[in-house]
């Protein structure tokens, strides 16, 4: 693997991925033991409509199957809308310094992507999006919370966004990271609003720890799932993906304890890069945005980190040079994380402290 390549590379016993948002503590058995099983069952082709996880979904979130779409992670279900509903004559409407996958499927269509700039506290800017919404808008795209700046908009403001977007404009609101966000009090959870032209982006590859299988779902107006599925193709998600997910839905301790250390490390590490002078961003997720600087700054923290096993991600990517953003991992992780930052920030401070 990448990671054990890179540990012969650099002579290290020990590498914390830090990088991309994952589970910490890895898949629920209950997952492994479905997927496992299913293993004996891979010369067939998956249930094209995955009935059985549908049926999963529907009751855990109480919706109907008719509304429930699944693809290869959310990125998947992103792929059939932007094959239904976008084109060269088109335009998507979000904020600038969100989700870079975005971005690419829309340009990949050749429709037109308008951005506005996040508030000043990193933040998408609704009032703004509302006065950019013009007749050639058919997307908006509303990560919240948002990645890479773990910040979120309130259920005021999604409102009043809501106002001032047309009936046959579509709204998709990425939840990737909700089980995250869903206990703050003025959290917008979609399930509690039923506009017909907005679809939920969900997905089992963070707070469930599937990352490597790629399963995401959305919910959405039963006439909008059927247009979907119309340009979605056969067979996604995969079987052992389909599995897995049944798997981990029904084990919700697992999802219980995954929390309940996110909360632990956010805690512990937002207060660590405060007294470091990182200034770090408040997050509803799990990981941390922090000051780091410019391009040059954040890529010499990468590599130094990189050099003590610590992997975090620079975000010159998000157009946002002057940042890094450190994923929450297991408690021994996060004790590594420090060690290292400890090790190296005297010169980084000597290097580019004026630049916080």
């Amino acid at each position: 693997t990448k990671i054990s390549k890179l540990a012969r590379e650099k002579g290290l016993t020990k590498i914390s991925k830090l990088a991309s948002n994952e589970n910490p503590l890895g898949p629920s058995p209950f997952a492994i033991k479905e997927m496992t099983l299913g293993l004996w069952e891979t010369h067939r082709y998956p249930d094209m409509h995955a009935h059985a996880l549908k049926q999963s979904l529907s009751r855990h979130y109480k919706l109907k199957p008719e509304n429930i779409i699944l693809g290869n992670g959310s990125e998947g279900i992103m792929a059939y809308i932007a094959r239904a509903f976008l084109g060269p004559e088109t335009s998507v409407l979000t904020s600038e310094n969100t989700f870079i996958g975005f971005y690419i499927l829309a340009r990949s269509v050749g429709a037109k992507i308008v951005t506005t700039p996040l508030t000043e506290d990193f933040r998408f800017d609704v009032k703004a999006m509302a006065q950019a919404i013009d007749e050639n808008t058919k997307v908006i795209y509303i990560a919240n919370p948002n990645n890479p700046t773990g910040t979120y908009i309130r259920k005021d403001e999604f409102d009043y966004l809501m106002e001032y977007v047309p009936d046959h404009v579509l709204v998709i609101l990425d939840e990737a990271y909700f089980e995250f966000a869903r206990l703050k009090e003025d959290y917008p959870d979609s399930m509690d609003y039923r506009y017909d032209n907005v679809i939920t982006l969900r997905t089992f590859s963070k707070a469930y720890g599937l990352s490597g299988i790629r399963v995401g779902y959305g919910f959405a107006h039963e006439e909008l799932i059927q247009n979907l599925t119309k340009v979605k193709l056969p067979f996604e998600p995969n079987l052992i993906a389909q599995l897995g997910a049944r798997g981990a839905i029904e084990d919700q301790p697992h999802l219980m304890r995954t929390l309940a250390i996110n909360n632990q490390e956010y805690e512990r590490t937002f207060k660590f890069l405060n007294e470091l002078g990182l200034k770090p961003i408040p997050s509803i997720t799990n990981f941390i945005m922090f000051h780091s600087g410019n391009e040059e700054a954040s890529k010499w923290l990468f590599e130094n980190l990189l050099n003590l096993g610590v992997i975090i991600r620079p975000l010159k990517a998000n157009e946002m040079p002057e940042f890094s953003r450190v994923s929450l991992g297991t408690p021994e992780e996060m004790d590594h994380f420090e060690e290292a930052m400890l090790q190296i920030i005297k010169p980084f401070k000597e290097k580019f402290g004026d630049l916080i």
